[in-house]
């Protein structure tokens, strides 16, 4: 079997349970899908279980932050959606689902430590991009989905450049091929997976651990930014901290949702 396979083989239990995953974690792979957030959406509606995981070897209308959609060539990165059933507000504000998208960046960014070194440190864009040498290399959506007779779910799907060449890529995006890395993607799933539930396990018993956490890993913190916003005109101005929502102020104004450019320091 190629030593980057992606399928049921690389992913079987015995495999997973080695790696460290969390108990009762359930991974399917499938060939191809529209949205693996959208696939695991529907099945949470229908009662799935916390913990699976759906990995799709092509993604041809994945759903990005703000309604973007965009495809992932075959057998090039890694897309996949996690379920996972939170808890009501654990230990107060800064414990809000608001903080999932954010703890999911952190968990990537602890993963390519571990298995992808090469690619140099990586770090977070507010509120999740993970970037390399300044370049976005993931992106990460969050989605709350109400069930019936149940705590509302949350699927979180990522989207991971792994060996994704140059001109299948837009401006300003790379991969950790890229980068100078090439793990397996069976081998960087497995440990973004790991660090996922470890990092969630932690929030659901003690949140007020994350937002430092987040902070060691955020390059916008500090940073001169434009806030590009849904409706309205941008925002300019210096990313002070976060709030206890996980929200980016911005010069005393706190925003929840916006495309964060940063600007170099002659603006």
């Amino acid at each position: 079997m190629d030593a980057d396979a992606l399928d049921a083989g690389a992913l079987d239990a015995g495999a997973l349970a080695g790696a460290g995953l969390p108990p009762g974690w359930d991974v399917r792979v499938v060939e191809r899908t529209g949205s693996t957030n959208a696939d695991l959406a529907g099945e949470a509606r229908a009662g799935a279980p916390a913990g699976r995981v759906l990995v799709a070897r092509r993604q041809t209308a994945g759903r990005g932050r703000l309604d973007r959609s965009w495809a992932s060539p075959p057998g090039a990165g890694l897309t996949f959606s996690v379920l996972l059933r939170p808890p009501g507000a654990p230990g107060g504000a800064a414990a809000g689902r608001g903080w999932l998208p954010l703890l999911a960046g952190v968990a990537l960014v602890d993963a390519l430590r571990d298995v992808a070194p090469a690619a140099g440190p990586a770090a977070l864009k507010w509120p999740n991009d993970l970037l390399l040498d300044g370049r976005k290399a993931a992106g990460i959506l969050a989605e709350a989905v109400p069930t019936v007779g149940g705590p509302t779910a949350v699927v979180i799907g990522i989207g991971l450049n792994v060996t994704t060449a140059a001109a299948d890529l837009p401006p300003g995006a790379t991969s950790l091929a890229l980068a100078g890395a090439r793990p397996a993607r069976a081998v960087v799933l497995a440990a973004v997976l790991r660090q996922l539930g470890r990092h969630y396990d932690r929030w659901c018993t003690d949140p007020s651990a994350l937002p430092a956490a987040y902070r060691r890993v955020c390059a916008t913190l500090g940073q001169r930014v434009r806030v590009e916003l849904p409706s309205g005109g941008p925002v300019t101005g210096t990313a002070t901290g976060l709030d206890a929502d996980g929200r980016l102020i911005v010069d005393g104004r706190a925003f929840s949702a916006g495309d964060v450019i940063h600007l170099r320091a002659d603006g």
